[in-house]
């Protein structure tokens, strides 16, 4: 058989059922149905019976190759940050030199004598109090505490440019699988009916699932089992690709599906349906439940919240930043999600290649764009967004796309990650401000404009002094990012 590459047709005789797995290496939590003529793409699991396809794209045509064709067309037309340093440096330090030039030709045509000894003493400390060392070192040492300080926050900072940008970002564009969401589904209702309680339905329904492989059987048994039910083996168990499963447990009968397997094997609903529909709204999976032919119950299973997304969302619209989600999810699920965390604008059945272009399209809108997600498929958009947030639990791919990652799945670092870079940037400006304010202060004094009214000079060894006492007082500000703590969401 031919590899399976990228973006294959199946050739099916009859239907299947795929855990369909997306590029970025995260599993789609809900398998996908899918029948002849359908695509699939490289990485897609079969979860039952056999198949032949038909390789359509290979090589540099497959989807893997084109989104690393992107994330290096994204990072080469990434343009670099101008440090502030280097801006006040490209004039101060022209400035000091002829203001040396000329202290030292006034001492020579107007100093009493040793002319000479006098112009060379304040051109010397003119030189030396205007050295710019205080001024080299106000940005660089904020910028190595303040990497340092968030690594051992777990957030891993790739260089000052991401650290520089991060307090600028207008707008957060979250990903929703693997990381607003858990990335694994669920059980998040339970609806009894007929006389059967919760514990015995899922006690019975977990029971059947124990010998299926499908995502949803297992997030049932996963619940079963955490709430410590008794789980025993079920006999005549049969899967139905795309619909259920049916089973005999304790010598009672287990059909738990969809509607199409209950309307297939004669069961009627009695109101359910109104109540299956209302999880559907919500962006679940309804499971109906019959046991011995009659309707028992719903279990709702879906793709969960990770325990800090709502607090991650709403301190960042504290920080008046715009919020988007963006995912490749139908919309109706993707919608359900965005009212639970409560984001500003959902962007939903993106393809991988289009994720980039959002972001684009962002940037255009004047806004400074973070992109924050965790596989392949998010990789484009992380490095074509002004700042790259990556999951470290994520794809090796994604983490090298982006400039700030962060160890674990904490969405909090997110907050971490642009408050230690608010505080950073300020640490930096008071470093500039204050060697610049230094400068400005004794340059004058070293220069002589006292003399004539006090008869002081300030020596090139007090000039030495001060000069290192500016360097320590701007290592010593940056010290104070040391004090820094994480964000609590």
């Amino acid at each position: 058989m031919t590899k399976l590459t990228s973006n294959e047709i199946v050739d099916l005789s009859k239907e299947y059922t795929f855990f369909s797995w997306s590029v970025q290496g995260q599993v789609n939590p809900i398998p996908v149905e899918k029948a002849e003529g359908a695509e699939v793409i490289g990485a897609t699991i079969n979860k039952t019976g056999a198949f032949r396809f038909r390789a359509t794209k290979v090589g540099r045509d497959t989807a893997l190759a084109q989104i690393i064709r992107l994330v290096e067309q994204a990072q080469g037309t990434k343009a670099p940050i101008q440090r502030l340093a280097d801006k006040v440096a490209a004039y101060f330090v022209p400035a000091v030199i002829v203001i040396s030039l000329v202290t030292a030709a006034v001492w020579l045509a107007f100093g009493p004598q040793p002319a000479l000894t006098y112009a060379l003493l304040n051109f010397v400390a003119v030189l030396i109090i205007a050295c710019p060392c205080a001024l080299g070192l106000a940005t660089p040492t904020a910028i190595m505490v303040g990497t340092g300080r968030g690594a051992e926050a777990g957030i891993l900072i790739r260089g000052g440019e991401a650290l520089e940008i991060a307090h600028k970002v207008t707008a957060v564009v979250l990903d929703k699988t693997g990381t607003l969401t858990r990335g694994v589904p669920a059980v998040t209702d339970v609806v009894a009916a007929n006389g059967f309680d919760e514990a015995t339905l899922l006690r019975l329904v977990g029971s059947a699932e124990r010998g299926s492989e499908h995502p949803i059987g297992e997030a049932i048994v996963a619940r079963a089992r955490s709430l410590s039910l008794y789980l025993v083996d079920a006999s005549a168990f049969e899967a139905v690709p795309g619909h259920g499963i049916t089973a005999t447990v304790e010598g009672r009968h287990v059909l738990a599906g969809n509607a199409a397997l209950m309307a297939k094997a004669g069961v009627a609903l009695d109101g359910l349906e109104g109540r299956a529909d209302a999880l559907a709204a919500e962006g679940k999976t309804p499971m109906l439940v019959a046991i011995d032919g009659r309707p028992s119950g719903i279990i709702g299973v879906a793709d969960t919240l990770k325990p800090n997304s709502r607090q991650v969302v709403t301190a960042l619209h504290k920080m008046g930043l715009h919020v988007v989600m963006l995912t490749g999810d139908n919309r109706k699920t993707a919608e359900a999600i965005a009212r639970q965390v409560g984001v500003d604008r959902v962007l939903a059945e993106v393809k991988p290649d289009e994720k980039a272009a959002h972001v684009q399209a962002l940037q255009r809108e004047g806004h400074v764009v973070a992109m924050v997600g965790d596989g392949i498929n998010d990789a484009p958009a992380l490095a074509r967004a002004d700042l790259g947030i990556a999951i470290g639990a994520g794809t090796d791919v994604a983490i090298e796309s982006a400039g700030i990652v962060l160890i674990g799945d904490d969405l909090r670092g997110v907050l971490s990650a642009i408050a230690l870079s608010k505080r950073t940037m300020r640490t930096i400006r008071q470093n500039l401000f204050w060697a610049f304010a230094y400068n400005v202060a004794l340059i004058p004094v070293a220069a002589g404009v006292l003399y004539p009214f006090t008869g002081m000079l300030l020596s090139p060894v007090l000039a030495a002094l001060a000069m290192a006492a500016s360097s320590v007082t701007v290592v010593s500000n940056s010290l104070r990012l040391r004090a820094y703590r994480p964000a609590a969401g």
